[in-house]
């Protein structure tokens, strides 16, 4: 497998946007611009999938992370109401406890990934050139069922939140 020198700069330019954008989330103050962050991270992680040819995972990537996770924590957000936008992420006195978990946390990361054999985890066979008629012609012949009902599944989720958000209103106007 040959990389060039465009490849490399590509992964750590991604790399590095990946883990800003993931620390800016984490203490951004706001949520709206913390979603903001989480999208940029989203799409950047699709950036990477793209380098390692795999199209259809970035794709997905971008339409369930980065548009449908975001979507959905903005209409939370905006389902919420809260008058004062500017402090909705607010910091809590368990700053010290998840600092120490995440310490502990990248610490066991080191330890594995220094104890793993990633020689022997390389492969040298050659990645699909259309993985994404292969995987739709699959979807649409042996695994229709079950893509059928992820979708009906999904609608009726997306349904129940409607009617839960309208009642929350109706509640709301009726005090009033």
């Amino acid at each position: 497998m040959e990389t060039s020198i465009y490849s490399v700069i590509a992964f750590y330019g991604l790399a590095i946007t990946i883990l800003g954008n993931a620390t800016l989330v984490i203490f951004a103050r706001n949520i709206v611009h913390a979603v903001l962050f989480l999208a940029v991270t989203f799409v950047s992680m699709a950036g990477l999938f793209l380098l390692l040819d795999a199209d259809f995972i970035a794709a997905i990537q971008v339409l369930v992370y980065a548009g449908a996770v975001c979507i959905m924590v903005v209409f939370g957000v905006m389902l919420i109401q809260r008058p004062d936008m500017k402090s909705t992420n607010l910091f809590n006195n368990q700053l010290l406890a998840g600092a120490g978990l995440t310490a502990l946390v990248v610490a066991m990361c080191a330890v594995f990934a220094g104890r793993t054999a990633w020689t022997e985890l390389v492969t040298t066979q050659a990645v699909p050139e259309n993985t994404i008629h292969a995987i739709g012609a699959l979807l649409l012949s042996k695994y229709v069922i079950p893509f059928e009902v992820v979708a009906i599944l999904l609608l009726v989720a997306l349904i129940g939140a409607l009617v839960i958000a309208r009642d929350e209103g109706v509640k709301a106007n009726a005090d009033d």
